[in-house]
């Protein structure tokens, strides 16, 4: 029976979401998968856990990796420490911070990108809403219920499964036969529009 390339990379992205339910999500590109965010977050204060890109194609260790932000209100939200390097297929970013808000009722849409040759750019839209007050739980909720910690705060996890890397790695020439638009060189000629704050304070 055969399998098309297109069928091949659904069902590994299928596989790998199922081994991490609600942990993963996908992006506009089928050769890469992230971490889901929160829907809602403060400005400027640290994700409930680290936030990770990962790639099912061969992407060499040391290949930077980039996130951008932004929507039509706010077409370049400030960003810090939104550069990673990928080992083993996963790009760890270490305390990304959203500090440009995505404004009132509006998420950003992430760019993600991979700087391959040719450049791999992928999408994860309506990715997360960032506000100066962070989400808040109803006043008679908090006080017979208590804090949600997943909305405010970060939690202590024991080690990362996905750090370790992959357990597959598709061939090359999957990702040769065709060049979708988001590759496409041109498309990347916009990043030189956009400057995102990487320093820590």
């Amino acid at each position: 029976m055969h399998i098309s390339a297109e069928n091949l990379i659904e069902r590994t992205v299928d596989v790998l979401l199922a081994e991490h339910p609600g942990e993963l999500v996908k992006t506009g590109s089928p050769h890469v998968v992230c971490t889901t965010l929160p829907t809602h977050w403060r400005s400027n204060k640290t994700l409930p856990i680290a936030f990770k890109v990962l790639a099912l194609g061969e992407v060499m260790d040391g290949t930077i990796v980039t996130i951008r932000a932004g929507n039509d209100e706010n077409f370049c939200g400030e960003l810090r420490n939104c550069t990673a390097v990928m080992k083993n297929q996963v790009a760890k970013f270490n305390d990304l911070r959203f500090v440009g808000r995505s404004g009132r009722g509006k998420s950003f849409t992430l760019t993600i990108v991979i700087s391959t040759n040719p450049i791999q750019i992928a999408t994860y839209t309506k990715a997360i809403k960032v506000t100066v007050d962070g989400p808040r739980e109803p006043r008679s909720k908090v006080r017979h219920q208590g804090f949600h910690p997943f909305a405010f705060g970060p939690q202590r996890f024991g080690p990362d499964p996905l750090m370790a890397g992959l357990p597959f790695k598709l061939p090359a020439s999957i990702f040769s036969a065709a060049l979708p638009a988001y590759l496409d060189p041109a498309v990347t000629a916009v990043s030189g529009l956009c400057f995102i704050n990487t320093s820590s304070h």
